[in-house]
């Protein structure tokens, strides 16, 4: 059965968490801060369990891997943008723009995730690309439409046109293809992940449309969304730059909730958050070490599971 959202995530806690210094070359979102690696790290942890915990009390099942420290990985705290899992039993592998972050890539999660319940069928490997210098980062490169089929894409270094394609033909996407810009330094350059600027929900968007610049692409995007009966949320480019565009939606106990941060919470208008509540209830956390040293907020901390549970006799 095809769903939007899922009651089950992914997330990987840090253990050497930093400013990546192999993706602040595009990630605009990245600031340095004045304390040691060590602190930082330290505060990624306690921001990271605080989640963690929000998450569990209102009935998400959090499958939960501590990275490795040997491996040097301080972006593993986003594993969404190497890995996906699909409700046909798929998983795809994805090739990295970060040499240090292909070595996110762990087989011994997959073994997790199945250990936990979850059958995996195929695995879709995209990592060769990296060999020719194209890359594709998951769910933070695309923004999927589960229900309706469609992948929505900014295309940047991060996000290869003709890998993106490839990904649509094999789990049966329609693309959707874009460019999307903010402003760094007076110049507009692109935006390293589409989901900084756009979320779906199950009967809602979260979306900026002034980052697309072309208003041939703007106007396709938004008749996609009102196509499939979601309520528009727009967003501005000052509120983008406060993560409010990195979001997810997802399904705990009793009631559904969009999971954001503390900062993308407090760069809302009552406005959007009264239109938000009308589709699920709002859970948000403190990120602002993670938002201000990885450049990414709640959305990318979370690697949604869709693949079909065992059946145990």
């Amino acid at each position: 059965m095809k769903k939007q959202i899922t009651d089950t995530v992914l997330m990987i806690r840090p253990i050497r968490f930093r400013t990546n210094e192999e993706t602040i070359v595009n990630n605009y979102f990245q600031k340095g801060i004045n304390i040691t690696n060590e602190e930082i790290n330290y505060r990624a942890q306690e921001e990271f369990d605080t989640l963690v915990k929000k998450l569990k009390a209102v009935g998400v099942n959090v499958i939960q891997v501590d990275d490795i420290y040997d491996q040097d990985t301080p972006d593993s705290i986003f594993p969404n943008n190497w890995i996906s899992f699909h409700n046909t039993a798929d998983v795809a592998i994805y090739p990295m723009f970060a040499e240090n972050r292909r070595r996110e890539r762990r087989e011994d999660i997959l073994d997790i995730v199945e250990d936990a319940g979850f059958h995996i069928e195929n695995i879709f490997d995209y990592t060769s690309a990296e060999k020719e210098g194209l890359f594709l980062e998951g769910t933070g490169a695309m923004v999927l439409d589960r229900i309706h089929r469609k992948a929505y894409c900014a295309l940047s270094p991060r996000a290869n046109e003709e890998l993106f394609i490839e990904f649509c033909e094999d789990f049966e996407y329609t693309p959707v293809i874009f460019k999307a810009f903010q402003k760094t330094e007076g110049k507009l350059k692109p935006i390293y992940h589409t989901n900084v600027m756009m979320a779906l929900g199950n009967t809602f968007a979260i979306i900026c449309p002034d980052v697309i610049e072309d208003k041939n692409e703007r106007k396709n995007v938004l008749n996609h969304l009102k196509e499939d009966k979601k309520e528009i949320i727009t967003i501005s480019n000052e509120q983008v730059d406060y993560f409010v565009g990195n979001m997810l939606q997802v399904k705990g106990k009793d009631s559904t909730y969009l999971v954001m941060s503390k900062t993308a919470y407090n760069a809302l208008t009552p406005q959007q958050i009264t239109t938000i509540e009308k589709h699920t209830k709002i859970l948000y956390s403190d990120l602002s070490t993670i938002e201000i040293c990885g450049g990414g907020s709640a959305r990318c901390m979370l690697a949604e599971i869709f693949l079909p549970k065992i059946d145990i006799p």
